[in-house]
């Protein structure tokens, strides 16, 4: 009888091992479908845009289908980083972007300081960022326009760059025009949050302490280039979204090529 026990729980041992056995080499399966699920859309851009042309039968996707998809995406991800900059804090609560006084004002803001007076700069620092703030919207339309000119050879160095080749290439298409939609904007923004204003009276109270270096300090021109690196900063990071799982930037066009996941 004993005997007999044994080996019954032998054969149930067998069996239970066999079942976990078959479970791990499922979930392995299943864990490795959905890595490639993942990545299949870049994936499969790329493939077929190496392939210069050719339909894409393999894949069930056409060049102009991926090239519409990627288009998406960056439509997409450009909008959310405009949404996210272009409001009350977007740069101002954002320790990667927050814009700090200029170089040149940390002077004064030191010697203020010991008079018990740095509190108008930190008004000035926020302002600076408000107005950051209040002219992001205005590169919406820019990356609109610039995907829509993108061709088929932006799209294959797109797919083939290094992790940042959309941002490069919206920084190529767009720094200019993005300064130039801005400035008056930023110029604008100053003035209604009161920066002129501030600044003035920072100054007034630093002149008035005897000995001081004269110090000078374009806030326009300042405030415009942070606020392009802050544009371009998040759009790389949406960017390393995209390669990592485009579907997650989820528009119809994409649901239909790709499925929702």
């Amino acid at each position: 009888m004993g005997k007999t026990f044994l080996k019954i729980a032998r054969r149930q041992s067998i069996i239970v091992a066999g079942v976990f056995s078959i479970a791990l080499i499922l979930f392995s399966v299943s864990s490795s479908l959905s890595s490639e699920a993942a990545d299949s859309w870049w994936e499969k851009g790329a493939g077929i845009l190496k392939s210069l042309g050719e339909s894409g039968k393999e894949t069930g996707l056409s060049v102009e289908q991926i090239g519409a998809g990627l288009k998406d995406a960056l439509r997409v991800s450009s909008e959310n980083v405009v949404k996210q900059l272009g409001r009350v804090d977007g740069f101002n609560n954002d320790s990667a972007i927050h814009i700090p006084l200029p170089q040149q004002l940390e002077t004064v803001k030191s010697v203020l300081a010991k008079v018990g007076m740095s509190g108008l700069l930190d008004d000035l620092e926020l302002k600076l960022n408000r107005s950051a703030e209040l002219a992001v919207p205005k590169a919406k339309k820019l990356f609109g326009q610039a995907i829509t000119e993108m061709s088929f050879d932006d799209a294959k160095k797109i797919y083939g760059g290094p992790e940042d080749a959309a941002t490069q290439y919206f920084r190529s298409k767009m720094s200019s025009s993005l300064s130039a939609e801005m400035q008056p904007v930023v110029k604008e923004s100053l003035a209604e949050a009161g920066v002129a204003r501030a600044y003035d009276n920072v100054m007034k109270q630093y002149r008035s302490i005897p000995f001081m270096p004269e110090v000078k300090a374009d806030l326009t021109d300042y405030v415009l280039e942070k606020g392009v690196d802050g544009i371009f900063h998040y759009m790389a990071i949406e960017e390393a979204a995209i390669r990592q799982n485009p579907a997650k930037r989820t528009t119809e066009l994409l649901k239909t090529l790709f499925g929702s996941k």
